[in-house]
């Protein structure tokens, strides 16, 4: 119990982030936000979640100097689809093409991010792509992660309602202190480590992504001098 109020104690300002949006920002939040809570009304605990993540995404994108109205967006509609049926959510996934290299059932919990990537610009064509590409990479990661990106990742593994493991804490205690390709990076590879701890399927695609973000932040170190931080 005291690791939790620790927790809500060093996210509090969370709850207290203040915004100016423009009217038509507003107007578009409002929006997704009615929507997502009509969509996630099934689940009331994966809503409580996703305007967690949106705020979360809000705060980090203000930390990091990235656009909030487009993180909290990601943010709201990162889990659209997690009340879709197992089966159903595959067979959507074969429908729009995600191939992921090995069969769907073995990665259906990454699924929803990607279908809803592609299903949702059709109800909401005015939100820019970068929105769709956050959510469609927020649960396996990408060797393109742009701020966004790490944002709404970063956003959906460490919200305060989030149970606070070792590894959670790690990355919380990190925001603000590093870069946010550092947060990222701590969250990404301590992803990693869960999966394999507890013995869980690891998307194979998943080790190319490591791969490539090692060396891109291998590359940045040897050409700027830089020290690293936030590793797990």
């Amino acid at each position: 119990m005291a690791r939790k109020n620790k927790t809500q104690e060093q996210w509090k300002p969370l709850k207290d982030e203040k915004v100016n949006y423009e009217p038509w920002q507003l107007l578009t939040l409002t929006r997704v936000e009615a929507d997502t809570r009509s969509q996630l009304a099934p689940k009331p605990r994966r809503l409580e979640h996703s305007l967690s993540v949106a705020r979360t995404a809000e705060h980090l994108a203000v930390l990091y100097d990235v656009d909030p109205y487009l993180a909290k967006i990601a943010g709201l509609l990162h889990d659209w689809d997690k009340v879709v049926p197992h089966d159903e959510l595959i067979e959507r996934a074969r429908h729009f093409g995600i191939d992921l290299g090995v069969p769907l059932e073995s990665v259906e919990p990454l699924l929803h991010g990607m279908v809803a990537a592609r299903e949702l610009p059709q109800r909401y064509p005015h939100i820019p792509r970068e929105v769709w590409h956050a959510i469609d990479c927020h649960t396996s990661a990408a060797e393109d992660m742009g701020p966004l990106d790490m944002v709404l990742f970063v956003a959906d593994g460490i919200e305060p309602l989030r149970h606070g493991s070792e590894g959670i804490e790690k990355t919380r205690s990190l925001v603000g202190n590093v870069s946010l390709e550092d947060v990222f990076w701590n969250a990404f590879v301590g992803g990693i480590v869960y999966v394999l701890e507890g013995g869980r399927y690891l998307l194979p695609r998943t080790i190319d992504i490591y791969n490539t973000l090692a060396l891109s932040r291998a590359r940045r170190r040897a050409l700027t001098g830089e020290r690293g931080k936030g590793e797990v």
